[in-house]
This record gives C-alpha cells, sequence and structure tokens, in this order.
C-alpha cells in the first residue's frame, strides 16, 4: 500500500511538473508573440518617422528655394530701378549738353551782334564828330560867337539829345532782355503746368452727417442733452441740430477733429447704441482711422512723387496737411503740385529734380505745426526740416518761398515760382468780394500818390494797373521810371497772387485854331 501512495505521490508530481512544463512553454510562445509585435510596430514607427522626416526635409528645401527665389527677385528689381535710374541721368546729362550747344552758338551770335554794334558805334561816331566840327564853323561864322561860347551851347544840345537817346536805348534794351527772360520763362512754366495737371477742391469748416431717420436726433442728443454734450467735449466739434431732415450738421475750424467726430458719430449711428461709454470707444477708434489715413496720405503723396521716405515725424506731419487749406486750397494737393511743378522746371534748366520736388512737398509743411509755435510757417518749416536733417537746398527753399529770406539757390525760386502759379491759378483759391475790393482800390490809390498821374485803373482782377499821366508834367523817360516805381510801391506793400503788370500811358495832343 504505501508503494501506492509513493507510485502516486510519483505521477502527481511528474504530472505536476509537466503541466507546469506546458504552461511555462505557452508563456514563453505569448512573449515571443508580443515581442515580435512590438518589433514590427517599432519597424512601423520608424518608417514613418523616416517618411515624416523626408516630407520635412522637402519642405525645407522648398521653402529655402522659395526665399532664393524672391531674393534674386528682389536683387533683379533693384538692378532695373538702378538701370532706370542710369537712363534718367544720360537723359538729363543729353539734356545738358544740348543746352550748352545752344548757349555756345547764342554767344557766338551775341559776339557777332556786339561788333556789328561796335562798327556801327565807330561810324556813328566820326559823323558826330565831322558833325560837331561842320556846326562849329557855322555857329562861329553866323552868330559872331566866341568858340568857348559856340561849344558850350553845342555841348548843351548834344548833351540832352544824347540824354534822350541813352534813355531810349536803355529801354530798348531793357524791355528786350525782359521780352527774352519771359518767353524763356513763359516755355518753362508751361511745358510744366501742362505736365502737371491737378484737382482743386473747396474745403469748408463744416461737416454735414446722414441719418437713416429724425429719430436719430433725439438719440444723439441723449437724455437731458448728456450724450451730445459728451461728444462736443471729447471732440471739439459742434454738433448743429436743426430742421434739416435726416442730417445734422458738425462745425469746427480744425479738419482733423471735424473728421474725427464725423467718423465717430456715424460708427454711432450704424451700432444704434449711443451713450457715453459707447461715444469715448467711437471716438477711440475714429482717432486710430484718422491716424491712419494721415500715414496712408504721406505714403500716396511720396510714391507719386516718386521720393526717397521720410522719418516717421515727418511723414506724420505731410499728411496732417491733407487736412489743412488755405483760402479754400487743399495744402497737400497744393504741395504734391507745387513738388511737381518744381521738379518739371527744374529738369527743363538741367538742376536737381528729385531736390527740386523735396522742397516742393515740404515748402509749406510749417502749416502742420498747431498754432502753439509762434513764427510764420516758413520759418516754423525750415526749422522742422533742420531738425529732421534736410538738404540745405531744400530748407533755403522752405525759409524763402514767401521772400522772408533771402533766395541762395535756384532751385528755390523755381519752388517760390511754383508756389505763386499753383496758388494764383483760376478755381484754386478763393477770395471774397470785399478783399478783392480792397484791393483794387489800395492799387489804385498807390499809383495815385505820385505826382502827374491823372487816372488810375485797376483792370484784369487787380493783375494789371493802367496810369495815365499829365503830358504836361511827365515825359517819355520820365513815364519809364515812374512805372518802376508804382511797381515797386505795389511789391512793398501789397500782397497778391501772381504778379501786377503797371502800364503808363502818356498822351500827347497837338492842337491848333484856324482863325
Amino acid at each position: 500500500m504505501i508503494w501506492i501512495y509513493i507510485l502516486l505521490v510519483l505521477g502527481g508530481g511528474i504530472v505536476g511538473a509537466g503541466t507546469a512544463l506546458f504552461v511555462y512553454i505557452q508563456k514563453l510562445k505569448r512573449t515571443h508573440a508580443t515581442l515580435s509585435e512590438l518589433i514590427a510596430e517599432s519597424k512601423k514607427e520608424a518608417e514613418d518617422i523616416k517618411r515624416e522626416a523626408r516630407l520635412e526635409a522637402k519642405d525645407e528645401a522648398i521653402r529655402i528655394k522659395q526665399r532664393a527665389e524672391e531674393e534674386a527677385h528682389n536683387k533683379m528689381r533693384e538692378v532695373r530701378e538702378f538701370e532706370k535710374k542710369l537712363s534718367k541721368r544720360e537723359f538729363y546729362l543729353e539734356r545738358k549738353m544740348e543746352l550748352a550747344d545752344k548757349k555756345i552758338e547764342e554767344l557766338d551770335k551775341r559776339e557777332e551782334e556786339i561788333k556789328r554794334h561796335a562798327e556801327h558805334l565807330t561810324r556813328k561816331e566820326s559823323e558826330l564828330q565831322e558833325l560837331i566840327a561842320k556846326q562849329t564853323e557855322r555857329l562861329e561864322r553866323i552868330a559872331g560867337m566866341s568858340r568857348q561860347e559856340a561849344e558850350e551851347i553845342l555841348m548843351n544840345n548834344l548833351m540832352e539829345k544824347a540824354k534822350e537817346n541813352v534813355n531810349k536805348k536803355v529801354k530798348e534794351i531793357r524791355d528786350n532782355a525782359i521780352a527774352e527772360a519771359n518767353r524763356e520763362a513763359k516755355k518753362i512754366i508751361v511745358s510744366a503746368i501742362q505736365r502737371s495737371a491737378a484737382d482743386h477742391t473747396a474745403e469748408t469748416t463744416v461737416s454735414v452727417v446722414n441719418l437713416p431717420n429724425d429719430n436719430m436726433k433725439g438719440r444723439i442728443i441723449g437724455r437731458e442733452g448728456r450724450n451730445i454734450r459728451h461728444f462736443e467735449s471729447l471732440t471739439g466739434v459742434e454738433i448743429i441740430i436743426d430742421d434739416t431732415p435726416e442730417a445734422v450738421v458738425l462745425s469746427g475750424f480744425d479738419p482733423i477733429r471735424r473728421e474725427i467726430a464725423r467718423i465717430a458719430l456715424e460708427k454711432l449711428i450704424v451700432d444704434g447704441r449711443i451713450h457715453p461709454a459707447r461715444i469715448e470707444e467711437m471716438i477711440e477708434k475714429a482717432t486710430k482711422e484718422v491716424d491712419e489715413e494721415i500715414l496712408r496720405a504721406a505714403e500716396e503723396a511720396i510714391d507719386e512723387l516718386g521720393l526717397s521716405q521720410f522719418q516717421p515725424e515727418m511723414l506724420k506731419m505731410i499728411g496732417k496737411l491733407r487736412y489743412r487749406t488755405s483760402y479754400g486750397q487743399n495744402v497737400l494737393k497744393h504741395s504734391i503740385e507745387v513738388a511737381w511743378l518744381s521738379g518739371l522746371m527744374a529738369a527743363e534748366l538741367g538742376l536737381n529734380g528729385e531736390i527740386a520736388k523735396r522742397a516742393g512737398l515740404l515748402h509749406d509743411i510749417g502749416k502742420a505745426v498747431d498754432r502753439n509755435v509762434s513764427g510764420t510757417h516758413a520759418l516754423i518749416g525750415a526749422d522742422i526740416a533742420k531738425k529732421f536733417r534736410e538738404n540745405n537746398i531744400v530748407i533755403n527753399a522752405i525759409a524763402s518761398h514767401h521772400e522772408e529770406v533771402e533766395i541762395a539757390h535756384p532751385i528755390s525760386a523755381l519752388v517760390q515760382a511754383a508756389d505763386q502759379i499753383s496758388g494764383s491759378r483760376r478755381g484754386a483759391r478763393g477770395d471774397t468780394l470785399e478783399n478783392y475790393i480792397q484791393r483794387l482800390e489800395k492799387l489804385e490809390a498807390i499809383a495815385n500818390s505820385f505826382s502827374g498821374v491823372a487816372k488810375t485803373y485797376a483792370i484784369q482782377a487787380g493783375r494789371e494797373v493802367r496810369v495815365i499821366v499829365e503830358n504836361e508834367v511827365v515825359s517819355d523817360s520820365d513815364a519809364d521810371s515812374l512805372a518802376d516805381e508804382i511797381a515797386l510801391k505795389i511789391q512793398n506793400e501789397l500782397n497778391y497772387p501772381g504778379q501786377v503788370k503797371v502800364v503808363v500811358v502818356r498822351e500827347h495832343r497837338s492842337v491848333s485854331y484856324a482863325k
């Protein structure tokens, strides 16, 4: 029995060991299968990582290629711009050479004319000497005078005659020089004006805001007027609400404040929520929009003129000129037109066109400064240009365009002329009837203040003064000097656009009676 138990125990042990061995083998198989799966997944993840790395590398290569192409394109554009500048310089050099050749030809012609005049004067001098000798002999023979007395009489006659001839010759030379200068100036100015056509718009001190309905007026006013008072205090602009249907008027002398108020009110009307907090929010947004518009206007002006960039503060001041007016003329448009005219005239004369345009654009920059800065806008503008280190020619052109500083460069004279052309062009600026009549009266009063003047008429809208003198008091030679004196006095005592022509008329009447 004991052996049976022993055998059963041994058999159970063997069976248990076999079962355990079988279970262990199964675990090993499952572990191997799991390891195989992990290895396969790792290989798959590695392939995915390699694929993603290849794609990223391709994308980076594409980006590098695009950047290289953009850089190459920018370089090509810079090269083309440089080629354009070189072509312009070649064109200007050719124009200068042509002008130099023409001037040489004119000098040769003038030398020939001077030689002919010298020969003519030599002949006249010999004829005059012969005439003097004959008159001397005749006077001695007829009058029985001494030679000294005869010489005195003859000398007086000759001096009077010579004085008259000299006055005529001086007048002739001066008239010819003025006519020639006017012809050349007109050619240059007309050419510049024809190539520069600028629009002019009249600015006012009010802006009209349309309303969707008349009920909106009450919402703008608010309870006990709190909305309208808050709006006016923040903007500094007055809201005029009257019987005009579906519209209100914004009134203010500061165009920038008025524009901010207009934009803010339109936003409030569209939004529909009108209360103090919302008013402050809309005014802040409108202020940002106007600031952006100021910079955009300056950048457009600079791009239009093809000028190099300005410093940000100067750029902002240029943009502010969009909201400034002078006699109803928009100052920014006026400055752009002056820049074009100055540049075109400078090109005609062989001067630096870019500096001329820059000076023309900045000539009224002093008007962008508020009233807290004292001084004239020309001198204020010159100080601003100095602050931002502009060219000395530009600074002189700004300071001298109203003759407060002496003109130191031809470009300054061109800017002054372009400013007068732009301001005096018909329709560019408005003028009241009262000011117009006062200017005509002052013109006539200045001419009448001279002795020998009988009547004075201001004609052609004050651009010409016709002066009639007494022929017994004013001689022909005196009439020329009188015209110069009247013109000088008008220039010193009056402010006027363009120029004033002074014409002195001396009438000679021959009277006889038949008995």
